[in-house]
């Protein structure tokens, strides 16, 4: 584990994180890699969601401090980053599902945008030079449907609420940061991350295609693609968390409040593969697990082709994908069968979680990725 343990020049080492939707997916992955790292890590979130979910295999005690609670409830917010006075923020804290954004559009909105503004406002009242990522999502762009991939300078917005409450969360950033934090010497450096599709162990949320995936073999039903055509840019959680880690040690090394930081984390080019693609590499990796077929789509419509470009994360942060499109799904098909097929228990899911934490940062080591020479 030595290559866990010292990756991004121990840059986490004794610091005091805040690590905001600490239960969810993304979260518990960046919550183990940093307890390794040697952070102190505290968490603000809603209940882990459903009867299976990735926090389940969390240890007893990792965390310095576990606050279930909605970013939405200024006060109790407010109180968590005044009582654990972090060194560095990760704001995960999300609505992360397009099709609940329209069964709750006004609860999507208050989360993804007013809870970012919670978060900025409790710093600056708290007068906390904490640095601060802002995960935001690849689907903040203001999308045609070219499929040109990103860059970090093109448009904001997005025409469906979900898209647009991620491009909400850009703009408040951006507003704060200039109206406030690079202002007051008081406080500190503010960047945002924005990744691409990410699948990996532990994801159970609805209306998501691994997820779906997962429920189908469990059920011995069919998978049911609403959309088998359109293009992602599918990526290992480890990518994205592999990236907020890079773009947090950026901050913490070399803090500079005067300038808002922009990155994507996307995959390479040969990742950016439609929804078809990606269930027939699962089921290479995972024979049989389900059948398939096509559904009508959902009444909202969503974009077909969508893909970032992550140069400037390679020229400034040193950060590259690690795992292609085949390591990718056969890495997520392995967690969830161990859990599922093989019937691991918590203790035996945390050792083969952390085992792929270690496996990716060996990979990344021999790829000569910076974040881990």
């Amino acid at each position: 584990m030595e290559d866990v343990v010292n990756a991004f020049g121990s840059a986490y080492a004794g610091k005091r994180v805040l690590l905001t939707g600490h239960t969810g997916f993304k979260g518990g992955w960046l919550a183990l890699w940093l307890r390794e790292l040697g952070a102190s890590v505290s968490g603000y979130s809603l209940a882990a969601e459903g009867a299976l979910n990735l926090f389940q295999i969390l240890p007893v005690g990792m965390f310095e401090s576990s606050i279930l609670g909605d970013i939405r409830d200024r006060d109790s917010f407010f109180r968590a980053v005044r009582e654990t006075r972090p060194d560095i923020v990760f704001h995960l804290a999300a609505q992360p599902i397009v099709g609940a954004s329209y069964r709750e559009p006004l609860g999507t909105f208050a989360t993804n945008a007013m809870g970012t503004a919670h978060l900025l406002e409790a710093l600056r009242e708290a007068r906390l030079p904490a640095a601060a990522v802002i995960v935001t999502s690849d689907k903040c762009y203001r999308n045609d449907d070219s499929g040109r991939a990103f860059v970090e300078t093109d448009p904001l917005g997005g025409n469906d609420v979900y898209s647009m409450s991620k491009a909400a969360a850009e703009l408040v950033t951006a507003s704060w940061h200039a109206s406030f934090f690079s202002k007051d010497e008081g406080l500190g450096p503010l960047a945002t991350g924005r990744a691409g599709n990410v699948i990996g162990g532990g994801d159970y949320a609805e209306d998501r295609i691994v997820p779906d995936a997962v429920r189908a073999h469990l059920a011995g039903d069919s998978l049911r693609l609403r959309n088998p055509a359109a293009t992602r840019p599918w990526q290992h959680v480890l990518e994205s968390v592999s990236g907020y880690l890079a773009l947090g040690a950026r901050l913490l090394q070399s803090p500079d409040r005067t300038k808002l930081l922009n990155f994507n984390f996307g995959p390479n080019h040969e990742a950016v593969r439609s929804v078809g693609d990606l269930v027939e590499t699962w089921l290479a990796a995972w024979p049989g697990a389900f059948g398939y077929e096509r559904t009508p789509a959902p009444p909202y419509g969503e974009a077909a082709r969508l893909s970032l470009d992550p140069s400037r994360a390679r020229e400034e942060l040193g950060w590259i994908p690690v795992w292609d499109f085949q390591r990718t799904v056969a890495e997520t098909a392995a967690w969830y069968r161990e859990r599922h097929d093989s019937a691991k228990d918590a203790d035996a899911m945390l050792g083969f979680t952390l085992g792929q934490i270690a496996s990716y940062c060996r990979d990344a080591r021999a790829a000569g990725v910076s974040w881990i020479s």
